[in-house]
């Protein structure tokens, strides 16, 4: 980043003449983009064609044409370039909302939402907002979801872009379904944009989408996985590329996009909230990926699985608001540094994050600002074993979503969510609220557990509630004697190998991400070729000495082993009377087992088996987590000795390379002691 770029960045959200920049960062920054200092008064106004298969708005700036009555994107003309989007594509198959569904007990069925009935919802010189609508009735039985869907799609005047939003709705005499995705596809010429930004630390020229097929790339262990070996580009060869290593969290998942040079011209997607989004603030989606694709993701079960998957019951009603999300286009002038685009990007949802919720959006279904509520309060954590007084929980996710048990907000998809930080002193405020009810949920980095509060919380238009201290009791039944880990739902802080050097990504080579490489399960077989990980407390190191996950061992084409590994560890005394608790959290688990044992490896019943849990796929996926789930497993005290003893991680299921855990944090506790 160029000196110049880091100083507007750093002073554009409160430029008001420092010494710094003198006030013209905001200046230096919005005379990247030609709409920025659009003066509505020498401007063109939103104008709206109607012809017989399209209808284009029309703002100046830039001009999108629509299919009519499908609603599909098939243009965008920006900055003297006739069309962002891939000409060589069908019409059908450029910009679109989507989805991916089943009957209960069906087969999945994807559909491109094409509409069968066109509106005009205001025009007007500073707005056009636009319907194309689908509706169900029982002669579509089997063939389409039982949803009326209404997309809509806007654009405002001096705006370098535009917004689009959805409305599903299901009535209540209407059959059941499974919704497993829906989303936003953008699918861009392959000409002009080949460099993709997903981070600051995430951008890189990307393949072009003929590198994978046959003759220039090889698949991998499954389908999204291909290494490069004959590429348009030469520099890319030896590289794996795979969509899922560019998943973000949906808390960090804002702003995303490709970049083309010549003209220097940025596409960006922008996500101004989360309250749409299914799963939550770490729930993983994907953004960008070769193609060039960018996507909106509304709805998945990436990184969660089937129970993420939202089944809604025949006599269910339901009613969602998806979005809206904006698109967003930006230009440099020739000579110019294109990555300010992306810089610009930023600066550009940060203000779109300031605008939520909108004010222009026409449907009743999305409340305004004043429509909605606020809730605040402070969080604090007690437990008595590290202070006899409650401490800050600073850092705290704090969110309010559809009432449930504590956590159940990882796999919520039906519904809205609202989250949000608590400062440094344990502050928080939840601010435009949907009208409704809902439990407070929370969880603290650096402790274990979820919080819930008990009472249902009832959001109406204009209040706001004030919370009070919320306290927070992890769970906790004795002292610490040993831990592995930090309690942050996420599996960084372990071992993680280089890669296999025949399979890299080279953006990710020392990178902070590098769980992010492709095959990693692959080097635990390496590392541990015939006995398996033994970690001894007070000797062995966390980063270093425990792998990331507790994966199966190749032992042949296609024959895996299950694996069990050791934790080691000296006790002085043993209360024998007394019971002892094992605390384990896990941030992953696909199709796996946990057996624990004491002392005892070949014992026919484990003290504690989870049985077969989880689908998260983050071992395959590159994710460093998924579902967060935490056991707690007494152990008494007769099962311990006096001197070393050992616990026994045992995982027998073993029919795929990817099956197995990711460990969040493990301690074991001390019998209860008086207060």
């Amino acid at each position: 980043m160029t000196s110049k770029v880091r100083r507007i960045i750093d002073c554009f959200s409160d430029c008001s003449g420092c010494k710094t920049c003198k006030g013209n960062a905001r200046q230096d920054m919005l005379n990247m983009n030609q709409d920025t200092n659009c003066d509505p008064m020498l401007t063109q106004g939103v104008r709206l064609h109607i012809q017989d298969r399209y209808v284009v708005m029309d703002n100046g700036i830039i001009q999108v044409s629509l299919s009519k009555p499908g609603g599909i994107v098939t243009g965008i003309w920006y900055n003297g370039i006739d069309n962002l989007l891939e000409v060589r594509n069908k019409e059908t198959n450029r910009g679109y909302w989507d989805l991916h569904w089943n009957e209960i007990g069906g087969k999945g069925i994807f559909d491109v939402i094409q509409g069968t009935s066109f509106r005009v919802i205001v025009e007007n010189e500073e707005q056009v907002e636009i319907s194309f609508t689908r509706t169900w009735n029982h002669s579509l039985e089997g063939k389409f979801i039982p949803l009326n869907i209404d997309k809509r799609f806007i654009m405002l005047r001096c705006s370098s872009g535009f917004y689009s939003y959805a409305i599903y709705e299901h009535f209540r005499e209407w059959p059941g379904f499974e919704l497993g995705e829906t989303r936003i596809t953008f699918k861009l010429r392959k000409d002009k944009f080949q460099y993709m930004a997903v981070a600051d630390n995430r951008q890189r020229y990307m393949p072009f989408p003929d590198d994978r097929s046959n003759g220039r790339g090889v698949p991998l262990a499954y389908p999204e996985a291909v290494l490069i070996v004959n590429p348009l580009d030469q520099r890319l060869t030896g590289e794996v590329d795979d969509k899922y290593q560019y998943s973000c969290e949906n808390k960090d998942l804002r702003v995303h996009g490709w970049i083309c040079f010549d003209p220097p011209v940025g596409f960006w997607q922008i996500t101004p909230s989360d309250e749409f989004r299914s799963g939550g603030p770490l729930k993983q989606n994907l953004s960008s990926h070769v193609g060039p694709t960018t996507l909106a993701m509304f709805l998945s079960s990436h990184y969660a699985g089937k129970y993420m998957v939202p089944q809604f019951e025949a006599g269910e009603p339901w009613k969602k608001v998806f979005g809206p999300i904006f698109m967003y286009f930006n230009s440099a002038a020739y000579g110019n540094d294109p990555l300010l685009l992306w810089e610009d990007a930023k600066i550009k949802m940060m203000v779109e994050v300031q605008s939520w919720p909108y004010s222009f959006p026409a449907s009743e279904d999305f409340p305004k600002s004043e429509q909605r509520g606020n809730a605040n309060g402070r969080i604090l954590i007690q437990d008595r074993y590290i202070s006899n007084y409650c401490v800050i929980a600073s850092g705290a996710y704090v969110g309010l979503a559809p009432p449930g048990d504590a956590g159940s907000w990882q796999m919520e998809s039906k519904n809205y969510q609202f989250w949000t930080q608590a400062n440094e002193d344990g502050f928080f405020s939840i601010r435009n609220i949907r009208p409704g009810d809902y439990n407070l949920y929370a969880w603290v980095p650096g402790f274990i557990g979820d919080y819930r509060h008990e009472a249902v919380i009832t959001i109406i238009s204009g209040c706001n509630i004030e919370m009070g201290d919320v306290i927070y009791e992890p769970p906790r039944d004795g002292p610490t004697l040993w831990e592995i880990g930090i309690p942050d739902r996420s599996a960084a802080e372990f071992y993680i190998p280089d890669p296999d050097p025949k399979y890299i990504n080279r953006l990710f080579v020392n990178h902070p991400d590098r769980f992010r490489q492709y095959g990693l399960w692959e080097r635990y077989t390496e590392l541990y070729p015939e006995g398996d990980l033994v970690y001894k407390i007070g000797v062995s190191d966390y980063r270093k000495d425990w792998f990331f996950a507790q994966v199966v061992r190749k032992i042949g084409d296609n024959a895996y082993q299950g694996t069990t590994w050791q934790i080691k560890f000296e006790l002085d005394n043993v209360d024998r009377n007394g019971i002892y608790k094992l605390r384990v959290a896990l941030a992953s688990a696909t199709l796996a087992e946990l057996q624990v044992r004491v002392n005892d490896p070949n014992s026919n019943l484990p003290l504690f088996t989870t049985g077969l849990i989880g689908r998260d796929n983050a071992i395959a996926r590159h994710g460093i987590h998924g579902i967060y789930k935490l056991y707690n497993v007494d152990i008494p005290g007769t099962r311990f000795v006096k001197g070393e003893n050992t616990i026994f991680f045992k995982q027998p299921r073993c029919n795929s390379p990817f099956q197995g855990f990711m460990y969040d944090y493990i301690r074991l506790e001390g019998p209860s002691t008086p207060c």
